[in-house]
């Protein structure tokens, strides 16, 4: 009588165990599963290859390879470990595109002459021992 209810007692958690494997399996049956590469943006720039929209240029850019880096300096002028990037209007260099860690879109700077700043708003990106980007009165980056 005890091996019956022995055998019984098996054959009922062995049957349970592969009804729920089977109810697990229908459940996952179609995962959402992240296609890489995957991530285009409105202008076809993948962003996980490093691309950027660049409105200068009119195409995507990888600006860590073509742009002059900046570094970011914090309150009493201690290095902060972000960068953002500049890039220049091939024919004049009279316009330069600026890639801010802390903005979503690029900003446009112009400058008139050679040698003077490229201006937009309250953003000046100055050419002095290579470049410093000033807000206001602030210098906020530095770098060559």
């Amino acid at each position: 009588m005890k091996k019956k209810l022995l055998i019984v007692l098996i054959i009922v958690i062995v049957s349970s165990c592969t009804t729920q494997i089977n109810s697990a399996r229908e459940t996952n049956k179609n995962p959402i599963i992240p296609i890489v590469g995957g991530d285009v943006d409105e202008y076809g720039c993948k962003a996980s290859a490093g691309y950027t929209w660049s409105v200068l240029r009119n195409e995507c850019v990888r600006i860590f390879e073509i742009g002059a880096r900046l570094d970011h300096y914090g309150q009493d002028d201690k290095l902060v470990t972000t960068s953002s990037f500049v890039i220049f209007e091939t024919n004049s260099g009279n316009k330069a595109e600026l890639f801010l860690d802390t903005e979503r879109k690029s900003i446009i700077l112009v400058r008139k002459n050679e040698g003077q700043p490229w201006v937009k708003d309250d953003w000046q990106l100055i050419p002095w021992k290579g470049y410093v980007l000033k807000k206001g009165n602030d210098i906020k980056y530095t770098g060559k």
